[in-house]
């Protein structure tokens, strides 16, 4: 897996190349010409005390902090696709993953992959920052192969044992114990203020509702992707919290396998109603139920991503 940082990805943006794949998406002129208008002409000022620099207009760039500004940028990367089969590209914003599968060691697919991502991203005026660009190689085999680092540039990717990808700290070998000590040392922070609310007298119900936009929030963040492969003593760690919280709060509170539960059930069901995902098929006997997906080991079968 190799993760990659763009530098100041918005700020890079060329409204011109902009319009054009806009135009390609099939936008009507006129929106087209709102979208320019609304790239171009920004007066910046630098203040400083009471001195304030001359103004400057820029004609790059998208504006931070609006909805409209990562919602371009996914349109403009929509054509950074995959060549082969064996890899896949990730993208959330400006966060990009190229993951790459590697049999009988065989990278050239992958480092080609690798190649064509950086040449797109000079094409498109996208900076990768290499410093920042980081490379986790997960493999399970007991003779394990050293991989020659990935080259960016000229500059060499570093290879890192574990790596926090939106929020979920993934290690090369999806081990979840250090993401819930993480998770357990940020929910613990929490009940002190919790403790606060129930002394200014607040009921049970205010105090559960803060329990669950604080702490509940951070306990259940991408629950579906770690907590099957957990620990059982991860798990009891992630549950003494939310037991702390209970006695706090004198409410019942859902358990953390409850929780997990509740969301695996409510993203299989948005996984059945997408036509374009087949990851699960109905029983032939049966024609109401769905079949498990296959797997050879433990480790697939408690994930929540079943390979089609």
């Amino acid at each position: 897996m190799l993760f990659i940082d763009h530098s100041s990805a918005l700020k890079t943006i060329v409204p011109s190349k902009v319009i054009t794949k806009l135009r390609i998406l099939g936008l009507n002129t006129s929106l087209c010409n709102w979208i320019l208008d609304f790239l171009t002409g920004h007066p910046k000022v630098v203040r400083v005390g009471s001195n304030t620099s001359a103004m400057l207009i820029l004609n790059t760039g998208a504006p931070q902090g609006c909805v409209l500004s990562p919602l371009l940028y996914s349109l403009i990367t929509h054509d950074c696709m995959v060549r082969h089969d064996s890899n896949t590209i990730i993208k959330f914003a400006d966060d990009t993953t190229v993951v790459g599968l590697i049999t009988d060691n065989d990278e050239n697919t992958y480092r080609e992959e690798v190649r064509d991502l950086a040449r797109w991203c000079q094409n498109n005026n996208l900076s990768l920052n290499v410093t920042k660009n980081k490379e986790n190689i997960v493999d399970y085999r007991k003779r394990r192969t050293e991989y020659a680092p990935i080259l960016i540039d000229g500059a060499v990717v570093e290879q890192v044992e574990s790596f926090k990808f939106l929020g979920v700290h993934i290690t090369n070998k999806l081990e979840w114990s250090k993401h819930t000590k993480t998770v357990v040392k940020r929910a613990r922070q929490s009940p002190f203020p919790l403790r606060k609310l129930k002394r200014f007298g607040r009921g049970p119900e205010i105090l559960k509702k803060f329990y669950s936009c604080n702490i509940e929030s951070i306990l259940t963040g991408c629950i579906t992707a770690w907590y099957g492969n957990c620990l059982a003593s991860d798990r009891k760690a992630l549950q003494r919290v939310v037991r702390t919280a209970q006695y706090i709060t004198g409410a019942k509170l859902p358990a953390t396998q409850d929780l997990y539960t509740r969301r695996c059930q409510r993203k299989a069901l948005k996984i059945v109603k997408d036509p374009s995902l087949r990851l699960f098929s109905l029983l032939l006997h049966d024609g109401k139920r769905y079949r498990s997906a296959k797997s050879r080991t433990k480790r697939l079968l408690n994930s929540f991503t079943p390979r089609p």
